[in-house]
């Protein structure tokens, strides 16, 4: 799993650095597809300009039907973080949810998973 995280508000820059991170970091030359919601950064014009270059770099950007948060994995993967990974303690500060929200990404698959049975 691939991420990256950010303090602050979430742009249409942000969400293209992340993507620009992800394309130059892969290892193969095997086709991806990424998922998206309809949040308005993914729809943006500046995204959209973006689509093209990162087809012809085998990345294919597809988008979630609107209103459907039920189809967003990583809306299922927030839940178990917030109700069920997340100690109590990870709230007091905010660098110790940042350090705690790491932790659990960077074990995602090892120490926390998530079964879609």
């Amino acid at each position: 799993m691939s991420f990256q995280t950010t303090e602050g508000r979430v742009t249409t820059d942000t969400v293209i650095d992340a993507f620009e991170h992800f394309i130059n970091a892969r290892k193969n030359d095997k086709p991806c597809f990424i998922i998206l919601d309809n949040a308005s950064f993914h729809r943006s014009a500046k995204f959209k300009q973006k689509l093209h270059e990162w087809l012809m770099n085998d990345v294919l950007v597809c988008y979630l039907p609107p209103y459907s948060p039920e189809l967003n994995i990583i809306e299922i993967l927030w839940k178990k973080v917030k109700y069920e990974w997340l100690p109590c303690e990870a709230f007091k500060t905010f660098e110790d949810l940042s350090i705690n929200i790491k932790n659990i990404l960077n074990y995602y698959g090892e120490k926390f998973t998530i079964t879609f049975a």
